[in-house]
């Protein structure tokens, strides 16, 4: 049996990752944890994520549970889960992390523990978008240069990054499969005199409202046509079913940094 210890226990996503674990075959919630002061933090995991009672009270420190656990699945922030791959690493256990937000350096902390530990680091764990990512990798190379891409992502009012780390994910895919340098050719909005839209440029626009889970359109404009990808998450449970096959999945592994598409063998 493979035992998840679940990071942000008391969050939107930690509850349904959770949630999401209930009643799985050969995996199982062995453990929850939340920040210091917070108010999930003594609860019972089960009732704060609306499955019942599991006997599993969440705690504030990683270090008390993660003898309980094989695999930790964290959703958190980056300063976060940099603290939590440290003490991760040093016990030799795996990690899924959907963390997004991380900057260039942080991220290089992340390859480092992957040395010693297998990680499944992911800007976003659904199966859908995934398989999105192979779809524009296989498409952008046949459509050329001969069209446009804008990529628009919308998200609820309490996300805290921008653009999405799907988003730039997409675009990173794009851009790889034209032969492109994103960071040369990443347009991040657009206002005033700008001038006529260079021809390699890639348009990445996000927008803030409500209560949307999550909303990816990567658009291919030509001449005289345009091919338009669209993917809707309509709950955070696509994020959570997707964490848990790549828990499942990167348990026992050997050191590493991987991400969805290894889980979903959707590698060339």
């Amino acid at each position: 049996m493979i035992k998840v210890l679940v990071a942000g226990a008391g969050g939107r996503m930690g509850g349904r990752i959770i949630a999401a674990l209930e009643g799985q075959e050969g995996i199982a919630l062995g453990g929850a944890f939340e920040k210091k002061g917070h108010s999930a933090v003594g609860q019972d995991a089960g009732s704060v994520s609306g499955i019942g009672d599991k006997g599993l009270v969440i705690v504030d420190r990683l270090e008390s549970i993660i003898d309980s656990g094989d695999v930790i699945i964290d959703f958190t922030d980056p300063e976060a889960t940099l603290r939590h791959v440290e003490l991760v690493a040093a016990q030799e256990k795996a990690m899924v992390i959907g963390t997004t937000g991380m900057e260039a350096g942080q991220k290089d902390e992340l390859e480092k523990a992957a040395r010693k530990i297998p990680v499944v680091f992911a800007p976003n764990t659904s199966v859908g978008v995934n398989l999105l990512f192979k779809v524009l990798s296989d498409v952008a190379p046949i459509l050329g240069d001969a069209y446009d891409v804008e990529i628009v992502e919308t998200h609820h009012r309490f996300k805290k990054d921008a653009p999405s780390g799907t988003a730039r994910k997409m675009a990173e895919v794009v851009a790889s499969s034209l032969g492109r340098d994103l960071e040369k050719v990443a347009v991040y909005g657009r206002s005033g005199m700008v001038g006529e839209r260079k021809k390699d440029e890639i348009g990445i626009f996000s927008m803030r409202g409500g209560d949307v889970v999550g909303e990816h359109t990567v658009i291919f404009s030509g001449l005289g046509d345009r091919v338009e990808f669209t993917h809707r998450a309509h709950s955070r449970d696509t994020f959570a079913q997707g964490a848990v096959r790549a828990a499942r999945w990167v348990a026992g592994r050997v050191p590493g940094l991987y991400d969805m598409m290894d889980v979903l063998g959707l590698k060339k």
